[in-house]
């Protein structure tokens, strides 16, 4: 298992390397985005840490990259943007968290080792609930014999209510596993993504449990 940093400041990538091969992990390091798409790719990299101001390719098309073609590896976005629109974009855009610069590389330790912790999914890759199914692998869905556009984060959102059908799922669970548990809490931002599943499936789609949480109806 290697863990990949994506970063043009020589400082930065040395102090994360030092830090991550302290902890015990592997590292390999890439000082642009063409290096770090095609180190990306070995399938010994079990997640990365990706800078967007890269020379070369871009840090965002990295990302879009990397989701085409690894859709499941985890990315840690590590970047001086900090406006909250630049998060959502981040976290919309695929990445699974989100590091402001200046950063304490405890708390980064702490998410690299979150996002480890959690199980790949190796099995049930189309799910289904009545007439909605869901292909994780081909990324699609398809309800009532039509397919649904869906974006990243609305297909992961919908992913996790799938796993878990007739359970209720509190916001922060959702936050936790589809925003990042270091997602802002006051947002609406569950609110928001659950409006945008039920004008796509259908408004009795998903249950709101007042005081609970969301519930998908089979």
């Amino acid at each position: 298992m290697t863990l990949l940093v994506v970063e043009d400041e020589p400082g930065i990538t040395a102090f994360v390397q030092q830090g991550l091969e302290a902890a015990g992990y592997p590292v390999a390091t890439a000082t642009d985005g063409w290096t770090g798409l095609e180190l990306a790719q070995r399938e010994d990299v079990r997640l990365v840490v990706l800078d967007l101001g890269l020379p070369g390719l871009t840090g965002d098309k990295v990302l879009e990259r990397i989701r085409q073609l690894r859709p499941d590896l985890p990315v840690i976005l590590l970047t001086a943007r900090d406006s909250v629109a630049d998060r959502v974009a981040g976290l919309e855009a695929g990445a699974d968290d989100y590091v402001v610069k200046p950063f304490s590389f405890s708390e980064l330790l702490a998410r690299v080792r979150a996002r480890l912790r959690q199980p790949t999914q190796t099995t049930s890759t189309v799910l289904v609930a009545g007439d909605l199914e869901l292909d994780v692998l081909a990324r699609r869905a398809r309800t009532g014999g039509r397919e649904v556009e869906l974006s990243t984060r609305e297909f992961a959102l919908l992913e996790v209510l799938m796993r878990n059908p007739g359970h209720v799922l509190s916001r922060p669970q959702l936050l936790d596993r589809v925003w990042g548990y270091d997602f802002d809490g006051a947002s609406n931002v569950v609110e928001v993504y659950v409006g945008h599943l039920r004008r796509k499936l259908g408004a009795d789609r998903i249950e709101t449990v007042r005081g609970a949480g969301y519930r998908l109806e089979a």
